[in-house]
């Protein structure tokens, strides 16, 4: 027994060493999305993308590059003819226009783009922050509990010394502690486990962070949370709201735009263009039917593009088919939407019921028992084991219960997500704190 609890102890003090991770800046929730909204990696990088979507409306606007032209007569193939040197310049008829108002709406498909994207990093980040903080409220109680139980081998040893108990009290309560170690040495590494997937939503490269609390407190408040007890409106009266609000169907909405101004762009295409053409014509005196030199210009016009052998008609029928596709995506995106929406409602309306459960009945008479176990033990009214099991069954309440308090952060926080409103409240009375 005694090198199994060496072993156990040693177990515990290597795995610890292993975890330790140093130059870690703490910050609250608001400050964690704050540093992630501006320096995410990720989100860097989509923003680069409307600066491409910029420079695409300039390219859309293009005028077509003029071009230089010689044309000279060698031998008597010259004789009477004129040799010139001009300019070419093609004028698009009904492109240049459409094809301006498509990048100018791809630039703004891409501003949506973005802003679902913000909007997911800062639910993510808030998601995180909480699952850590669970966990670090797990590994509190559970430390906790060593503490006891380290107070209660203390008290076994006394009992044991003064012939009130046997020895296997004390071995009992040892065993225990070991127990505990474990599990608390396993609440450290799902500490360090939620540490890492923390960092990884924020992404930054240059600084770790962690959050400032231990453990759930009133303080803590990822978003404006409504109490407990508060009840939720009815799911129609929020479904109309969280639908317009949405950052995804709004994208749908913009995809459908696109497509429509793609199929136009692709339909001018069917317009011949212009080209315009001028410049210097001469004939030297070799050339020449007099003998002189003779110079002047010239100018002419051509229809050019004239859809004649191709008349771009797979081109005409793919964006008509893509903007079919477009208007089933909003549909399929808008019935998803009132899905997610529905089952964001009901988790929210669950976790409401867990926590209540724990607030109203578990905790209160949970903590009085076990206070009573404890003094019923110090007086000699109960055995050891009978403590130990209350002990188990009280870790099991405190824990369960810290993850019932998570999961209705996170709830909230999914809630939100889906009515794309971060400052939704349930009404003005029931917007209190926890």
């Amino acid at each position: 027994m005694k090198k199994i609890c060496i072993l156990a102890l040693i177990f515990i003090v290597n795995i610890s060493s292993c975890l330790s991770i140093e130059d870690v800046d703490k910050i609250t929730i608001k400050e964690a999305v704050e540093i992630a909204s501006k320096n995410n990696l990720d989100m860097q990088s989509s923003r680069l993308n409307l600066k491409i979507e910029k420079n695409n409306i300039k390219a859309a606007n293009r005028l077509q590059n003029p071009g230089v032209g010689v044309f000279y007569n060698l031998g008597k193939a010259g004789k009477g003819n004129p040799q010139e040197i001009g300019l070419t310049q093609t004028v698009e008829i009904a492109k240049r226009g459409v094809r301006k108002k498509l990048a100018k709406s791809m630039y703004e498909l891409e501003e949506k783009n973005i802003e679902y994207l913000e909007v997911d990093l800062r639910m993510d980040v808030r998601e995180a922050y909480t699952n850590l903080l669970a966990k670090k409220s797990v590994l509190t109680t559970m430390q906790e509990q060593a503490d006891f139980i380290k107070r209660l081998i203390e008290v076994a040893q006394n009992k044991y010394k003064s012939g009130n108990v046997d020895e296997i009290d004390v071995l009992q309560s040892k065993l225990l502690l070991n127990q505990i170690n474990t599990e608390v040495n396993s609440a450290k590494y799902d500490v360090k486990t939620a540490l890492y997937d923390f960092n990884k939503v924020i992404n930054c490269p240059d600084r770790f962070y962690d959050v400032v609390e231990d453990k759930f407190t009133d303080d803590y408040q990822p978003l404006s949370m409504p109490k407990p007890t508060s009840k939720m409106p009815d799911f129609e009266k929020i479904s109309v709201d969280a639908v317009n609000n949405r950052v995804d169907i709004k994208i749908a909405l913009q995809e459908i735009e696109v497509a429509e101004k793609n199929l136009l762009v692709v339909l001018r295409q069917k317009v011949p263009d212009l080209e315009f053409e001028g410049g210097y014509g001469y004939q030297n005196k070799g050339q020449s039917d007099d003998g002189t030199f003779k110079h002047g210009a010239f100018v002419g016009v051509n229809l050019v593009n004239l859809p004649i052998l191709y008349n771009y008609g797979p081109e005409i029928k793919n964006a008509k088919l893509k903007l079919e596709q477009a208007h089933l995506n909003y549909a399929s995106v808008e019935n998803k939407a009132m899905n997610d929406l529905k089952k964001a409602y009901e988790k929210f309306l669950t976790a409401q019921v867990n926590l209540n459960y724990y607030n109203d009945e578990l905790l209160a008479s949970s903590e009085d028992l076990i206070k009573a176990s404890r003094k019923s033990y110090r007086e000699n009214k109960i055995d050891l084991t009978t403590l130990i099991t209350m002990e188990e069954s009280y870790r099991m309440i405190i824990v369960a219960y810290t993850y019932a308090l998570a999961d209705y952060y996170n709830a909230w926080n999914f809630f939100i997500r889906e009515v794309n409103n971060e400052n939704f409240d349930i009404t003005i009375d029931n917007t209190e704190s926890l």
